[in-house]
């Protein structure tokens, strides 16, 4: 299928940038009121959180007062990872603010310009607090795809978005470039972090050089799903808050197994975009 496109944001340097290379950065696409709906969310999922150390005795002060990119990594100062990782490595909260951030028009238009605008937002979308002292922050060399091997889907692109600024201090992306012609590489399930990475061994990375990419805050690096990446430990006293989130074409595995998507856009079928009902509800269509 040929996906219609009225919209796309790209220019053709850009387009060809990421077509050569696998990835594209797009510095400060986001502005703080576009960031605002998902700083919400995630402000609401710590204060939840706090009200649970409370009541459990493991802390005696939520910090309510604390800004936004201190307060998580405070309130888990003299707590253990495993306390921590209670709560997972990766949200996947259906909260408002997340929707409105993956339906994002700044975001769409962009992604449009690479696989057209008959967009599907894929299931897979994470909120990522790597907290310093956490070894799950720290994510190994791996390709997305490798969490979604069967799936019939290709390209899915990941977009990447720093909430705050993400510099190599507490642990940015680190990319391998023109490494999305990859084939899937077997990987295995890394047992540093306690999280089940999946992750690749060092003699898998072959010899193309590292690209480390510091953004700041409301940025966007996209890349493509068999492209290496990873991203290094927060060694920094903040929270490096950041969100991944995925694009496919409307005519690819919608990947039910991993959750409910929702089509993002469409020019054929604007009828059936979904609303932010329907997403909370868990329906991959208006009216569906």
């Amino acid at each position: 299928m040929t996906s219609p496109s009225k919209f796309g944001s790209l220019t053709k340097e850009q387009i060809d940038f990421y077509n050569e290379q696998g990835y594209l950065v797009l510095p400060n696409l986001l502005l703080e009121q576009d960031l605002a709906p998902a700083k919400e969310a995630m402000n609401k999922k710590v204060s939840m959180i706090a009200d649970e150390l409370m009541h459990a005795g493991l802390i005696c002060d939520k910090l309510e007062h604390r800004p936004f990119k201190y307060r998580l990594a405070e309130l888990f100062a003299d707590l253990t990872s495993e306390e921590f990782l209670n709560y997972g490595r990766s949200w996947r909260d259906r909260l408002p603010g997340y929707f409105d951030l993956m339906s994002n028009p700044k975001i769409l238009d962009a992604v449009e310009s690479l696989i057209g605008g008959e967009l599907f937002s894929n299931p897979v979308y994470n909120t990522r607090p790597k907290i310093p002292k956490v070894a799950a922050g720290a994510v190994p060399w791996h390709q997305d795809k490798s969490y979604w091997p069967d799936a019939n889907s290709n390209p899915v692109i990941t977009v990447w978005i720093p909430l705050v600024d993400a510099n190599e201090v507490n642990g940015c992306l680190h990319i391998k470039p023109k490494t999305h012609r990859t084939k899937l590489l077997e990987w295995h399930s890394e047992s540093h972090t306690g999280t089940g990475y999946t992750a690749l061994h060092e003699s898998q990375l072959g010899k193309t050089k590292t690209v480390v990419l510091p953004v700041p805050a409301g940025s966007a690096i996209l890349f493509n799903d068999r492209c290496l990446h990873m991203s290094t430990p927060n060694e920094s006293d903040e929270v490096r808050w950041s969100v991944d989130l995925r694009y496919q074409p409307t005519d690819q595995d919608p990947m039910p197994s991993h959750g409910a998507g929702f089509l993002a856009r469409s020019y054929l079928h604007p009828e059936r975009v979904a609303t932010l009902e329907d997403w909370l509800a868990e329906k991959p269509e208006h009216n569906t």
